[in-house]
């Protein structure tokens, strides 16, 4: 073998390893910019989305400015959003102590009348389906639960038959509850004073099996 011809393969060989470098961290870059538009648009971002306990919500959804990640991931939901400014859609995965809903467990839902808002509690499977059961109970309303005297609720999450406001979670496995507030034109509830958050009910997790 000549100088030359050793040279060439050499010269080669380092060509193909730093290509298969690049690649591989190119690919490595792609795949982490994948997971984070995925997440981006599924869990959202303090840029898209706030926080109140366990509770979500998309902070421009249904407003004209909203921003993509916001749009995706209605679009994906294939929901069709009321504006912000007058509806706001909180979503939980977990409890208030952290921990994730699962059909397993029982739940308490607890919270307060609002006069100044009309709103309604759903549970869902962890793909955002309504949860089949037999009694089709799929939501409560301001409407339609009932309060307690001291005009305080409490909906029930189990998979098993409970007196009072009970909504059927199944063999769903993880489950979502949302929490919708509409305002009735008085915008009581505002960020600064946390009035908000205080309207949020609380979950509870009171047994599992």
């Amino acid at each position: 073998m000549s100088f030359f011809t050793h040279q060439i393969k050499k010269q080669v060989a380092l060509f193909v390893t730093r290509s298969a470098r690049t690649l591989v961290f190119t690919s490595c870059v792609a795949a982490a910019s994948i997971l984070s538009s995925c997440y981006s648009t599924d869990t959202g971002t303090a840029l898209t989305t706030e926080t109140f306990g366990p509770w979500v919500t998309w902070t421009t959804a249904g407003q004209p400015g909203q921003d993509p990640y916001t749009r995706v991931h209605y679009a994906r939901l294939g929901a069709l959003p009321l504006n912000s400014d007058s509806a706001q859609v909180f979503t939980a995965r977990t409890d208030s102590d952290g921990r994730r809903l699962h059909s397993s467990c029982d739940y308490l839902i607890e919270g307060h009348s609002l006069p100044t808002h009309w709103w309604s509690f759903t549970a869902f499977d962890d793909r955002g389906r309504l949860i089949p059961n037999t009694a089709d109970r799929y939501a409560f309303t301001s409407d339609t639960v009932a309060y307690k005297a001291d005009g305080t609720f409490t909906v029930t999450l189990s998979r098993d038959a409970q007196p009072g406001n009970w909504l059927p979670t199944g063999g769903a496995g993880r489950l979502a509850a949302t929490f919708q507030l509409v305002d009735l034109g008085i915008r009581a509830l505002t960020r600064e004073d946390g009035a908000l958050e205080k309207a949020l009910p609380v979950i509870k997790r009171s047994a599992c099996r």
